[in-house]
């Protein structure tokens, strides 16, 4: 490069560093309004509360919330901001970890008491299966506990399988099997003894909940109220346990 190519490269960056200023002062004073579109999986027992508690502290923001587990492409469907389980691929997309939870086995006692109740990871094989299946990938969520002080992956004799939470847990009201699902949505089934928790302390998966939207170097105000909202208060006692 010549000494006149680097005298205008070094203006160039201070231009272009100035002008990020700018537009970060900008974007700091201005309020956090306007229509916000968020795609979310179908987790209304964890989000919901949430969401209504955001509403009312933030009533400039009016919220257009689309509840499904299908892949959703966050820049073609014109979402401000998604909410997702496990870890983000998308190069286009930052995230933000939210929080974490872990699934858990669970059945009703009245299948229990027709069944049996499982006393090692391994009584799992002979047991029904009532699992979740990845609507991205049409996989299986493997399930995952400890036997013999290791992480084992068991073999399911697989009676049902649902895209959703809810129907799984349906099921297992029905007494149709054992189903592994998020604790988020167990706790009051548990505290009304409607299902009961399976091989308690056995599971050992720890899942990510996370927040993705498009990148860019200017997040708008309503993503950002609306994220850091989130991060603070959706897994924050007692939240998760409804």
């Amino acid at each position: 490069m010549t000494p006149e190519g680097h005298l205008y490269l070094a203006r160039c960056v201070k231009i272009l560093a100035e002008l990020e200023a700018a537009e970060v002062e900008l974007s700091a004073g201005q309020t956090a309004k306007g229509l916000l579109r968020v795609g979310l999986p179908l987790v209304g027992t964890l989000v919901t509360p949430v969401l209504s508690d955001f509403m009312r502290e933030h009533p400039d923001i009016r919220l257009e919330l689309d509840f499904s587990d299908r892949m959703v492409d966050v820049i073609e469907d014109g979402f401000d901001v998604v909410l997702r389980t496990g870890e983000g691929s998308d190069s286009r997309l930052i995230s933000r970890l939210l929080g974490h939870y872990s699934p858990m086995l669970v059945a009703s006692p009245r299948y229990l008491a027709a069944r049996g109740i499982p006393k090692t990871p391994k009584d799992l094989e002979r047991h029904t299966a009532l699992a979740h299946r990845f609507p991205s990938t049409g996989k299986v969520d493997p399930w995952l506990v400890l036997e013999d002080g290791e992480l084992a992956e068991i073999q399911l004799d697989v009676q049902a399988t649902a895209s959703a939470v809810e129907p799984l847990i349906d099921m297992a009201l029905q007494s149709m099997g054992i189903a592994y699902i998020p604790d988020f949505f167990t706790a009051r089934l548990l505290r009304t003894g409607t299902l009961v928790e399976v091989l308690p302390g056995s599971v050992r998966d720890r899942k990510v909940f996370r927040a993705l939207w498009p990148s860019g170097k200017n997040l708008s105000p309503k993503v950002r109220v609306f994220v850091d909202y989130l991060a603070a208060h959706l897994f924050a006692e007692p939240r998760n346990r409804p």
